[in-house]
This record gives C-alpha cells, structure tokens and sequence, in this order.
C-alpha cells in the first residue's frame, strides 16, 4: 500500500516522523507531498496512491478522477468540507475525519478570544470578567465539551443546545440543557460556536437570532466562517454598539467588520484553532492509525460519506 501524505501546510516534523512510524510498522509506503502550491502537483502525486491524508488540502472531483488507485482519504481534524463527499462516494473511496483530537486546542483558543474581547482587546480600559457570566455552547460534540470543561474552571454558568445530543448527556456534564437555539442565545451573554457548516447551518447566525442576546454580548466563532450571515451580523452590529464578535475564521467582509468595529471585532488572520503542536501530532497521527486500520480490518468507525 501507498499512502501520500498531501500537505500544502505541512505538519511539524514530529508528526510526520509519527505518521512515517504507523505507516511503515504496518508494511506500507509513506509518500510527502507538501507545501506543493500548484494543483498540478497533486494531481500527478495522487496517481498511484491507496491512501491519502490531507489537513485543509481540497480534496475534489478532479483528484478522485486521477486517483485511480484510491481507496480511502483522511482529513487530520474535524471538518471535513474540503472534501467532495459525494464524489468521494461515486467512486467507492471512504472519507474520514479524525474526531477529537483538536478539540482541547479549539476550546483552549475559544476562551482566550472569550477573555480578550471581555477586556476590551487589552486597551487599557476597564473590562469585564468571565466568572458568573452564562455561556452558551451552540453544539455539544467533542469541542462544545472541552469549552464546558474549561468554563467551569472559569466559573461561569454554562448551558448547551445541540439538536442531536440528548439531553441527558449534556446534563450529566454538569450542564443545563435548553430546548432551542433562540433559548441560547436570550440567555446567554457569551455563546460559543461548534456547529459544522451544513446546509441547514449555512448563514443561520443571523440578524434575528444574535439579536436575541443580552446587553454586552459576546459571539465567538471557532467553527466555520460559512455559518455566520455576515451582511446581518454587520447591520446588527451597526445598531448595537454593545455587541462584540471575535472569529478564528477570518470573514470575507473583514475589511468592513474592521473599518466599522474597532474595539468589537477581531479575527486571527487564518484558522489557528487546530494550531498546537499537541493537536498536529495528535491527528496526523489518527489519521495513520486510522488507514492502517481500514487496510489490515476494514475498520471504518470514523466515516463520513455514505
């Protein structure tokens, strides 16, 4: 077996020597290509391969149609929109993500955004803190958990709405459950974003519902820049001045939100929320483990397309 490990931002080093262990300890070939820039080349490196691992590398019809030899695709993270499911499917190739192994990382970042916006961006000014605020986690999943298990170092009163999470597991976290996303978000004075950019979640942080939060309200988004209906968000952030939104995703109307909202916005210049060289190692390393597995039992736990 061939496995290319398909990078245009590369691993740290440490983690490709994890990976190049899981590989060849099962028998199989490891291939690098990384910081490659062109899509020709990948297209040329993908030709004879039966695996491939990728981080936000796009993965699309054109490269399943040279990849005669694939068998399966890994994304090193959660989300895994750089990916065409469907033609992935058409082909008879399996698509995996590596649930969980960012996520520590993700809610780490989440809090540090949380406490530069609650301190006024460090600009000298009296801010505010975190203890006994009501945080909200819009998705339950492996990173809503982590920032719930970190918030309650921070003290704060954490609640959670997830549509496919029972109620029951959010609560036995400690956890207050609420009934719908409009529910959250009146509720909560900072609301935290995990929710995967899906056809129904596209755009759907809109005018209307982050309207519904209390004086001071703080959004934080290290999910998806597609989530957010930025055109509403920019109106409501226009007439109320006391809303703050800091992103890791950064938007395509950056130069407006920046111009408009100094002092209330800001966003990383790329997605950082995966950027530790724990949660590097952490996935790039499932993702070897995770294609050996496939290989020697067909194992495929972490599937995404049908």
């Amino acid at each position: 077996m061939k496995i290319l490990v398909a990078t245009d931002k590369p691993f740290a080093k440490v983690a490709v020597d994890g990976i190049r262990k899981e590989v060849e300890a099962a028998g199989y070939e490891l291939v690098l290509l990384e910081k490659y820039g062109e899509k020709t080349k990948l297209l040329e490196a993908v030709k004879d391969v039966n695996a491939i691992i990728i981080r936000s590398d796009i993965i699309d019809a054109e490269v399943f149609d040279a990849a005669k030899e694939l068998k399966i695709v890994v994304r090193a993270g959660a989300g895994y929109d750089n990916v065409d499911l469907a033609s992935a499917t058409a082909r008879g190739v399996c698509v995996m993500n590596t649930p969980g192994q960012n996520s520590n990382a993700v809610a780490e970042l989440a809090f540090g955004m949380m406490v530069m916006a609650v301190r006024n961006f460090y600009n000298g000014t009296s801010g505010t803190e975190l203890m006994g605020k009501k945080l909200g986690i819009h998705a339950y999943g492996n990173v809503g958990r982590n920032v719930a298990r970190v918030a309650k170092g921070f003290g704060m009163d954490i609640y959670a709405f997830d549509a496919f999470c029972p109620k029951e597991v959010i609560e036995k976290d400690g956890v207050k459950a609420v009934s719908s996303v409009e529910e959250l978000y009146s509720t909560c004075n900072v609301v935290s974003l995990h929710i995967p950019a899906t056809p129904e979640t596209k755009n759907s942080i809109n005018y209307a519902l982050v309207n519904k939060m209390p004086k001071g309200g703080v959004l934080v988004n290290t999910a998806r820049k597609e989530v957010i209906n930025e055109a509403e968000l920019i109106k409501l952030m226009e007439e109320r001045t006391d809303l703050k939104y800091v992103t890791d995703i950064m938007p395509a109307a950056n130069d407006e939100f920046v111009s408009k909202f100094e002092g209330r916005y800001f966003s990383t210049p790329k997605k950082m929320g995966a950027q530790t060289a724990e949660a590097n190692i952490n996935a790039g390393i499932a993702a070897a483990k995770q294609i050996v597995s496939f290989f020697k039992d067909g194992c495929e736990k972490f599937r995404v397309n049908k």
